[in-house]
């Protein structure tokens, strides 16, 4: 079996658009990918209400994260004078390709960030279940039924 090299096939980077120049994100250290997973892990369980581990959260606040996560990009975007909620947003992109992926970090980048822009649109939405089925649901009113309806007042007793 041939193995191809692994920093070939590993060579990623991310590429984000900004004020019609391009800045390009290069894959982050192991030790920067792990700790921006435990980061995320951790603020996962806070929004849960589980407790954090402050070690974690610790470390994240001794260090500049953000200039990790973008690398060579962060000095490229302050020595271009990018506003600060682009490289934030470029940050959090950046963090969501090393915690998942590169699709969820371009779904995130387009999203601007709002969650609510993340969810399919009412049309995508109306789309497929207009597609779906045009047979009302079983809980639907508009059919009709040949069962009697249960008895109303008192409920049955069950026998012993």
């Amino acid at each position: 079996m041939a193995f191809e090299a692994l920093d070939e096939l590993l060579d990623e980077s991310l590429e984000l658009p900004i004020g019609g120049r391009t800045y390009k994100v290069p894959a982050p250290s192991a030790e920067i990918g792990l700790r921006t997973q435990a980061l995320i892990n951790a603020a996962a369980v806070a929004a849960d209400g589980g407790r954090v581990d402050e070690q974690v959260l610790g470390d994240a606040a001794e260090r500049d994260l953000y200039r990790e996560v973008l690398g060579d990009a962060h000095e490229q975007m302050v020595a271009d004078a990018v506003p600060w909620p682009a490289l934030k947003h470029s940050a959090l992109t950046a963090m969501v390709w090393i915690a998942q992926d590169k699709s969820a970090a371009e779904r995130f980048w387009n999203a601007a960030g709002d969650p609510s822009r993340l969810a399919p649109n009412r049309a995508a939405r109306r789309n497929r279940s207009d597609a779906a089925s045009s047979t009302p649901s079983r809980g639907s009113t508009s059919g009709t039924s040949t069962r009697p309806a249960p008895p109303r007042g008192k409920a049955n007793k069950r026998r012993k």
